[in-house]
């Protein structure tokens, strides 16, 4: 084969190569930025995300004391909420502890978080909340309550999912974590959520 005949030759197998390294790049360049449909939709939360966000309906709330609690009062700020036995099981205990934790993590920003504690029955273990978790709010709850249907998954009860809740200001439940979340799952949440939050 003379010189003249290898040159376009080797021409074909040059821009080949190109073809088969930069093609896919191509493609991938194009469907990314080309078609809104093809492009992933990024997610950092760590928590479920409820989607959309359901308002919290009115529900006849008392205190372990007996007076009267409205699920108003405590609009305008974040709310984490935990739901289960008044008595406050092993899981009762770790989920509560997470909470107060996870709002004396956030420093200048726990005066944005309210606790809530809502108690479905042979309510309550007084000493144990009033010594462990000051500042808690603690209120009693039917466990047919409309309110709790909001937060039950599938067939389960809102009451026996473990589950942590985050409410937002206006009274919207947004996200949710399974009991074996990283700890520090809810508190990377938050402190994003209060960083581009311009209420509460």
């Amino acid at each position: 084969m003379t010189d003249v005949e290898s040159k376009p030759r080797s021409r074909k197998m040059f821009w080949a190569m190109v073809v088969i390294f930069f093609a896919p790049l191509a493609l991938a360049f194009v469907l990314y930025y080309g078609f809104e449909g093809w492009r992933p939709h990024g997610s950092t939360n760590r928590g479920d995300l409820v989607d959309p966000p359901r308002p919290l309906p009115q529900a006849a709330l008392h205190t372990p004391q007996g007076a009267d609690l409205q699920l108003a009062s405590l609009q305008g700020k974040w709310t984490l909420i935990y739901i289960g036995s008044g008595q406050c099981d092993t899981r009762c205990h770790e989920a509560l502890t997470l909470l107060r934790q996870t709002r004396l993590a956030l420093n200048d920003d726990m005066s944005r978080i309210n606790r809530l504690f809502l108690a479905t029955g042979e309510c309550c273990a007084q000493t144990y909340l009033a010594r462990e978790h000051e500042g808690l709010t603690v209120a009693t709850v039917d466990t047919d309550a409309a309110l709790l249907k909001i937060f039950a998954r599938a067939q389960e009860p809102a009451e026996q999912t473990g589950r942590i809740y985050i409410v937002d200001p206006l009274g919207n439940l947004m996200m949710s974590y399974e009991p074996d979340a990283p700890p520090k799952a809810l508190l990377e949440d938050l402190k994003k959520l209060l960083k581009l939050s311009h209420i509460g």
